[in-house]
């Protein structure tokens, strides 16, 4: 394999970092191909400044709590609930990030809170999406589905080259 130009982006400087430390050249060199064939529109997807797409586990986060206050406007306590029922009990949130990140989405203008008196107990804040966190929504979703057109065609590119087949494919 040629000595590869200097890597700019963050892109390049992971997959150059991918290749130095990779046993099996060849195979990197094919999914090199594969990869450097996609539009750069697809590599770069997002340009919303949001925060969505550049930190894929605290943007999902932030997309589902946006789900959730789609479908109804919540206090925290539910909004905590209801992540951990959408994603089967697999993330189960701390208090302060949660709470951390409604502020934020606040501060943004995707949500806004009002405080919701109890006869009984403490008052409540509830949070509602605002339009802007509406657009968001949709711009994340949008993203969402970009991803996984990419991760199918990459988990394709690794089916059809890297999984023994039977009648006899490359391991």
């Amino acid at each position: 394999m040629k000595s590869a130009a200097k890597p700019s982006g963050q892109i390049e400087k992971s997959i150059f970092a991918w290749i130095v430390k990779a046993k099996d050249r060849e195979k990197v060199a094919v999914t090199l191909i594969y990869v450097s064939m996609l539009p750069i529109s697809v590599i770069r997807m997002c340009q919303h400044g949001h925060g969505f797409c550049h930190y894929p586990g605290r943007g999902l986060v932030q997309l589902l709590i946006l789900r959730i206050l789609h479908e109804n406007p919540s206090h925290g306590y539910q909004i905590m609930e209801e992540l951990e029922r959408i994603t089967s009990e697999k993330y189960i949130p701390e208090h302060g990030a949660i709470y951390t990140m409604l502020r934020r989405m606040e501060e943004r203008g995707f949500v806004v809170s009002n405080w919701e008196k109890k006869e009984s107990g403490p008052d409540r804040r509830v949070y509602t999406l605002t339009e802007a966190g509406v657009k968001v929504l949709r711009e994340g979703l949008e993203m969402v589905k970009k991803r996984r057109q990419l991760m199918n065609g990459l988990v394709q590119f690794y089916d059809t080259h890297f999984t023994e087949k039977e009648g006899g494919g490359e391991t």
